[in-house]
């Protein structure tokens, strides 16, 4: 699995509670620092880390033929975007993609396009692969509406997808939460963030093994 951050650059440190708690679960997971700052908005950089995880993902006991695709706020637009414009990494497709916290309605950093549109515009050019989502149901930063909008036009669309709701904020979601005085997301103990986070980590593995076991059938 690669997980890509959210708009603070280099704070892949941020996603460390969620990407260990789904490591736990059995998932290989590289989480790169990325640059949303960058003239082009991180896009060489994510499409760097797609070309490091497939040329690398073996020596770590990965099947590199077998990568999702996930992120968190910003990183969740880039990864849905990215399945859903492959021409945005060079036709290269994940085999799912997990989106968390994320709003789909704007442009993406990888695509210059909004998820959204795109999935409107080509969805049904495009062989479904199963959408994964969470979101926060306290979130003040992205509403989950965004997230159920997305679901909703990939089920009109035939696309496998979930949506996992849970109780907590925008931090919470990926077992952190944001302390103002550091300006940034920090681990938590808080029970409604550790719980939303075990949530999190749940639907990337499910995410992950679930990917495994159908292509494994398909073999």
């Amino acid at each position: 699995m690669l997980l890509w951050h959210g708009r603070g650059p280099d704070e892949r440190d941020v996603l460390a509670p969620v990407a260990r708690a789904a490591a736990a679960k059995g998932v290989i997971v590289a989480v790169p620092d990325w640059r949303p700052d960058a003239p082009d908005r991180g896009g060489t950089q994510l499409n760097e880390s797609v070309a490091f995880a497939r040329r690398n993902l073996a020596g770590f006991g990965g099947d590199p033929g077998r990568i999702v695709l996930a992120g968190w706020s910003l990183g969740a637009k880039a990864a849905v975007g990215a399945a859903l414009n492959p021409a945005a990494l060079g036709d290269w497709r994940p085999q799912a993609v997990v989106g968390i916290a994320g709003a789909y309605g704007s442009a993406a950093p990888v695509t210059g396009t909004a998820p959204i549109d795109d999935l409107r515009l080509g969805g049904n050019r495009l062989p479904p692969l199963p959408v994964w989502l969470v979101h926060g149901t306290e979130d003040p930063i992205v509403d989950v509406g965004r997230s159920r909008e997305l679901r909703t036009a990939l089920e009109e669309r035939g696309w496998p997808v979930t949506l996992d709701e849970v109780a907590t904020d925008h931090a919470g979601v990926i077992m952190t939460e944001f302390v103002p005085e550091r300006g940034r997301c920090l681990p938590s103990t808080a029970a409604h963030v550790v719980e939303a986070g075990a949530r999190t980590a749940d639907v990337l593995a499910r995410a992950a093994k679930t990917t495994a076991q159908h292509t494994s059938r398909r073999a």
